[in-house]
């Protein structure tokens, strides 16, 4: 039995207009079509959606029990890709666009669990916007209803943090007896096991050096990403990056990074959001942040083909030495804000 997660049942407020899908809940499930997508509003082109984790441990970001998102990525079916889809619609300011859309509530819980650990958060978001956010076909301009500039962000942000609440790595670990332990190793197995059994489906692990940083988790879409049901996959293209013996190391508190600051002193329009920088600038402009380097495996590696496969992993630099085991915070997911029941297949 797969649970499938009805992303318009999660939000808490409303989300931009409804983009133009007239099948709703018959539209056709993603990388499941055997004929030509026949309305690329209602079908995802690069079916295949990764819910993307970090675990950073030093410098460290979000609390010491809750891993943090690093995105929301679009594959195709056989786990190839596009990226930097569309140069007009390279924004900057993401906090912004989320105030002038009234949509603080996204943005506090972005503050919260989207977090960079050089403190570049927004830039960080700049990026998963630009290099993944554009290359979603149901969410192209076209596809919404009077449309109004950058309100296809707003969605973006909205489904990966409404995702990203109904998959608590932590406690799929925790319900295993998997701590983070700065003396313990775990084997590759009992982790994948762990987080087989919370949706019935493998996830995909990435290390560091033996230490796990990073977990992708693989979906299926009905509908369009801003309000579709998303239906846990096995993945496709990704390989395993972690050896068979792996540390799950405790997060040093001590080691939070400084963020910067971002003002809004002036609301965004559809010109003043726009980044006049190329693709290839805004990637390079960013190359020493933690999302161009510490997860080289998918996020800085994407080649910038029209369609490239996956490279194998790169060997990853040591981590730095690693304190002792931090005191837990008594922060659990009764702190996220209420997600209705889901119904299920």
């Amino acid at each position: 039995m797969k649970t499938v997660l009805p992303i318009a049942a999660m939000a808490s407020a409303v989300v931009a207009t409804a983009p133009k899908c007239p099948l709703g809940p018959q539209a056709p499930l993603s990388c499941k079509n055997t004929t030509a997508i026949a309305n690329t509003c209602c079908t995802e082109v690069q079916g295949q959606v990764l819910q993307v984790q970090f675990w950073d441990t030093d410098p460290a970001t979000g609390p010491a029990d809750h891993w943090t998102i690093h995105g929301l990525w679009p594959d195709y079916c056989d786990g190839t890709y596009t990226q930097y889809c569309d140069e007009s619609r390279q924004y900057t300011n993401i906090s912004c666009i989320l105030e002038a859309a009234g949509r603080e509530d996204i943005l506090d819980f972005m503050e919260e669990y989207w977090k960079d650990e050089d403190g570049g958060d927004e830039a960080f978001w700049e990026h998963e916007w630009g290099k993944h956010g554009t290359c979603y076909s149901t969410l192209e301009p076209d596809c919404f209803t009077n449309y109004k500039p950058q309100e296809e962000v707003v969605d973006f942000f909205n489904t990966t943090i409404n995702l990203f609440q109904t998959l608590p790595t932590y406690d799929y670990l925790a319900a295993a007896g998997i701590y983070p332990s700065a003396t313990k190793n775990y084997t590759n197995d009992e982790v994948m096991a762990a987080l087989r059994k919370a949706r019935g489906v493998n996830a995909t692990l990435e290390c560091d050096d033996g230490q796990l940083f990073e977990v992708y988790y693989t979906f299926s879409v009905k509908g369009s990403v801003a309000d579709g049901v998303f239906v846990p996959e096995e993945p496709i293209g990704e390989g395993n990056g972690c050896p068979a013996s792996l540390q799950y190391l405790p997060k040093n508190l001590t080691s939070r990074p400084q963020v910067s600051s971002t003002t809004c002193a002036n609301l965004p329009s559809s010109t003043s959001t726009s980044s006049t920088s190329s693709s290839s600038s805004h990637s390079t402009s960013h190359s020493t942040s933690h999302w161009t380097s510490h997860s080289s495996s998918h996020s800085s590696s994407h080649s910038t083909s029209e369609s490239s496969s996956h490279p194998a992993h790169p060997t990853h630099p040591a981590h730095p030495t690693h304190p002792a085991h931090p005191s837990h915070s008594t922060s659990s997911l009764s702190a996220y804000p209420s997600l209705s029941a889901y119904p299920t297949y």
